[in-house]
């Protein structure tokens, strides 16, 4: 479910984590704080989804409450719940990875249930729900599109959700793209989802592999980078560059089937969105530089490409 993209901002901060600890890394220790993080991406996937199901299914929940008022007027009594048997919904609540983690992780708890009212609110006042329950009939594209208005139209523009997930998740904004992309994925193929596993096998060892050979080749790394500066000081360089860089050289030398060029436009577009302004620039021509100089000496080995899992 998560792209390389997203395992490379993992495995960045990961090492930014370690370059920041005092004292040795102990062994297991860079694994246990990559896989901390990558936990934490599947937890907040799982509350965004569950935040979306309970949206959808107050309009049971407000249709009982004004329908046990005292007096109760015909509105009251006439409440349209066709969103709480919305089909795409009910795949989602009965797929059983989803009715694991909402069991382990407990969304419920963390759940602002007058936030949820407000935004139900802003739900039913919408052109796009009076369509939805005007329709005759159900439709797979229109359930989806149901359910991608709530999630994209409602909770994230919503500055009160956008807070309360920040409250919940210290690094909801260094996942915040790719749980976008990852709920409408989901919502495209609901059957695909693991909410167990938010890493695929092949992906996890990726990861590991990135982390792992970063750290074992760190000197190695050192002495392609620092010719490469001329008059910088590699102390007063931004650590993150310099960790984006050990990445790069990294993923040319011992990543047989990423194609170069991936690599140097990924660096490039890490550097823009978490380092500073000038990052970009720097990093495209440090790995620009270095790529050409081991091509040069036919240090880069690569394989077919056909069968990559970028």
């Amino acid at each position: 479910m998560i792209s390389r993209r997203n395992i490379r901002v993992k495995v960045m901060q990961t090492l930014y984590s370690i370059d920041s600890m005092s004292g040795d890394v102990k062994p297991g220790e860079a694994i246990g704080i990559l896989t901390k993080k990558i936990e934490q991406s599947r937890q907040i996937f799982t509350y965004l989804v569950y935040f979306l199901t309970e949206v959808a299914r107050y309009s049971e929940t407000d249709a009982r409450q004004k329908a046990s008022k005292h007096l109760p007027t015909t509105a009251d009594l006439n409440i349209n719940t066709k969103i709480a048997g919305n089909e795409l919904l009910w795949k989602i609540l009965e797929n059983p990875g989803f009715r694991d983690a909402v069991a382990e992780l407990k969304p419920q708890l963390s759940l602002d249930t007058e936030l949820l009212r407000k935004i139900y609110g802003q739900l039913v006042s919408s052109t796009d729900y009076a369509e939805y329950i005007e329709a005759q009939s159900r439709t797979p594209k229109l359930e989806k599109e149901m359910l991608e208005f709530i999630f994209c139209s409602l909770m994230l523009p919503d500055e009160n959700f956008i807070s309360h997930v920040e409250e919940l998740f210290i690094h909801w904004d260094d996942d915040a793209e790719m749980m976008n992309q990852l709920v409408l994925n989901f919502l495209n193929k609901p059957a695909q989802a693991n909410f167990k596993e938010i890493l695929s096998k092949d992906k996890w060892e990726f990861a590991r592999g990135l982390l792992q050979t970063v750290l074992d080749k760190d000197d190695l790394c050192m002495e392609l980078i620092k010719p490469k500066l001329n008059n910088w000081d590699a102390d007063r360089i931004a650590a993150l560059d310099l960790i984006i860089l050990r990445m790069g050289v990294c993923e040319f030398l011992f990543f047989e089937t990423i194609p170069t060029k991936v690599t140097i436009n990924e660096y490039i577009d890490l550097a823009k969105g978490y380092s500073t302004v000038q990052s970009g620039q720097f990093v495209n021509g440090l790995l620009d530089n270095i790529h050409k100089e081991l091509s040069a000496e036919n240090k880069i080995a690569k394989k077919s490409f056909k069968n990559s899992t970028i």
